[in-house]
């Protein structure tokens, strides 16, 4: 089975991640969107909200699971037998900072990463600017799956 592992803080998900998690199950057997927990972070929505988002966003896609770890991502790969890591770029800043990542996992590990580049039409959109977005009462729902709810 091919299993990726798409891991990230999704604070709280968009359509950015919506969209390359729907073309990754098109890849892979299975795909974990893996909640990375650090308690030294700050985060807007809890574990257990950012949870009930990604899991009501994809109920309809059986190759789709979330789960959360804490610790080195290489060694949750390990744990749940996923042997790919998948990414999405939107630019080439994200680029170079996730080539240091995926050359670190490599030199560690036997995991590989896949990347898709995000889809022109939400490229722009990142955690931050959505976080921004709603302590500035902002209209955020066209930047997130309809499962991400904010209750004021």
């Amino acid at each position: 089975m091919k299993r990726a592992l798409f891991p990230g803080s999704f604070d709280p998900i968009t359509l950015g991640h919506y969209d390359i998690i729907k073309r990754g199950v098109k890849l892979f057997d299975e795909v974990i969107i893996a909640i990375g927990v650090n308690a030294d972070k700050k985060y807007m929505f809890s574990i257990d909200e950012r949870r009930r988002f990604i899991e009501e966003a994809f109920k309809d896609q059986p190759k789709v699971k979330v789960m959360t770890y804490e610790g080195l991502t290489i060694d949750f790969c390990e744990e749940v037998d996923a042997k790919f890591i998948l990414r999405g770029l939107r630019n080439p800043a994200d680029f170079e900072f996730e080539k240091a990542i995926a050359h670190t996992n490599r030199k560690l590990s036997k995991i590989e990463t896949v990347f898709l580049l995000t889809a022109a039409k939400t490229s722009y959109i990142s955690s931050s600017i959505v976080r921004d977005v709603i302590r500035n009462g902002g209209d955020y729902s066209v930047l997130v799956p309809k499962s991400v709810e904010v209750n004021p």
